[in-house]
């Protein structure tokens, strides 16, 4: 009864909340599309040749908006969860970290590389927030650490993170990894959320 009376809790806020409504009404698969929408009006990073790959990218609502910026580009997507077919979007089921799947992405874009990484991703919601907030980092961490190796020199990654253990380590090794750090909060997260975004433009040379 008191899980029955949670869940009903959980889609009233649901339905009262501008963007998911947005999002089913626009068609998005949900409703962080818009930050990545949002993201991009501030700072203009998809170009309509770009070469993307987005990490994480289960149910789809990344992938979605950059299929709709993307004309003769290429969008390859991963994530350990099925993901249902998009348009102009390649999937691959699979773990990122793990070397096969490492490989299955550099011969996706054979002699190029990335122009753009995307990451939204997220733990698996334990009930223990210090601790949900420690894996998302380290899922940040790992993206980075791949950004740093597959990206083209001018290019982007961007990544979900929370406030948290990991946060200064993230901030130290970005800095010392791309040209140009900026975090941002976009106006379509929760206020209640501690995620913020971290855009990273320009590898440096170590």
């Amino acid at each position: 009864m008191k899980k029955n009376k949670s869940s009903k809790n959980w889609l009233n806020k649901q339905k009262r909340d501008y963007y998911f409504r947005a999002s089913k009404a626009q068609g998005y698969r949900s409703r962080s599309a818009f930050k990545l929408v949002e993201m991009d009006k501030k700072f203009k990073f998809f170009k309509k040749n770009m070469f993307i790959l987005d990490l994480g990218s289960s149910p789809g609502g990344w992938s979605q908006v950059a299929s709709k910026k993307i004309k003769n580009g290429k969008i390859l997507a991963i994530d350990i969860k099925k993901m249902e077919k998009i348009e102009k979007v390649d999937f691959i089921n699979g773990d990122f970290t793990e070397n096969k799947i490492k490989e299955n992405i550099i011969k996706y874009f054979n002699s190029n590389k990335p122009d753009l990484i995307l990451s939204d991703m997220a733990a698996n919601t334990s009930g223990n927030k210090n601790l949900d907030s420690y894996r998302t980092g380290d899922l940040c961490i790992k993206a980075m650490e791949l950004a740093k190796t597959l990206l083209t020199k001018e290019g982007i990654f961007i990544s979900k993170l929370f406030m948290g253990s990991t946060f200064d380590e993230i901030n130290k090794m970005s800095q010392n990894y791309f040209q140009k750090v900026i975090k941002y909060k976009p106006k379509s997260s929760k206020k209640e959320s501690k995620e913020i975004y971290i855009y990273c433009k320009g590898i440096l040379k170590i």
